[in-house]
């Protein structure tokens, strides 16, 4: 697995013109699933994520994680992270999970995410979206699973 993580001061995603999900100070994590993932390595992404300290405590250090802060986190699917762009002009996607098996991980991400800090908002897998943010800082990370 691999996200593409903002802290964001705002973000929000629409699908054919109308918003689906929207946040405020918290994460934007674009979400693409390996081909080789599997729905057990979806817990770790979750600590990870709901736990790394990326945002500023009182002293304006990177101290506080995302749960700490109680920020809200939109999660969009996005199958091009796993694009390889060595050879050719064209990108491909073989590394990316065929879309049956990245939907079902995907969700189960979501649904983990839910539990770990209540609201959660998304995009909808496969559709093509329009994502809109403010990167706070700025601060992004790339984080794959192990």
């Amino acid at each position: 697995m691999r996200a593409l993580i903002q802290r964001v001061t705002r973000a929000e995603v629409k699908v054919d013109g109308e918003i689906v999900g929207k946040i405020g100070p918290g994460l934007l994590i674009l979400f693409a699933v390996h081909q080789e993932d599997t729905p057990e390595k979806t817990a770790w992404m979750v600590q990870k994520l709901s736990q790394l300290r990326i945002f500023a405590d009182a002293q304006d250090k990177m101290n506080l994680s995302l749960k700490e802060t109680q920020g809200e986190a939109l999660i969009v699917s996005q199958f091009t992270l796993y694009g390889n762009c060595l050879q050719g002009r064209r990108p491909d996607f073989f590394a990316a999970a065929p879309p049956e098996r990245a939907q079902a991980i995907y969700e189960k991400f979501v649904g983990e995410m839910k539990q770990e800090l209540g609201k959660i908002e998304t995009g909808i897998f496969g559709a093509r979206m329009e994502v809109s943010l403010v990167n706070d800082g700025p601060v992004t990370f790339l984080i794959d699973t192990p």
